[in-house]
């Protein structure tokens, strides 16, 4: 497993400032961390960044969660993503849920920062 130093985390998230909480978390935590504001600006994150695991939102304006999701797929990226969104997993499409790359669906509202660093400390161990 990665020292908490060498890993890097992608942040794909409109709100800016819960955005920045989640990176001022993980890099507390010794992680690096990168944030964009839309899956356009991720996208092109995620190419140079080389992430090893990616928390996305689903609702962003410029391009969402689902299109960038689509994108990742085409591009060959198979980076693991963890949705965090405040959208239920009854509204996310089963599309989504299937996604190859998804692999956890978090609630926003729900979860501390705390929960969600423990969550993606668990998804880099496996």
């Amino acid at each position: 497993m990665k020292k908490a130093s060498d890993t890097k985390i992608a942040i794909i998230e409109d709100q800016e400032e819960i955005a920045e909480m989640y990176r001022f978390k993980f890099e507390t935590e010794g992680y690096q961390a990168e944030v964009a504001e839309n899956g356009q600006i991720g996208f092109k994150m995620v190419e140079e960044f080389q992430p090893d695991i990616i928390l996305l939102d689903l609702m962003m304006p410029v391009q969402d969660g689902p299109a960038t999701l689509d994108q990742l797929k085409a591009a060959g990226i198979k980076t693991p993503v963890v949705i965090l969104t405040n959208l239920g997993k009854e509204e996310a499409s089963k599309r989504i849920l299937a996604t190859e790359n998804v692999v956890d669906f978090l609630i926003k509202a729900d979860c501390t920062p705390k929960q969600v660093l423990e969550r993606v400390k668990l998804l880099l161990a496996t």
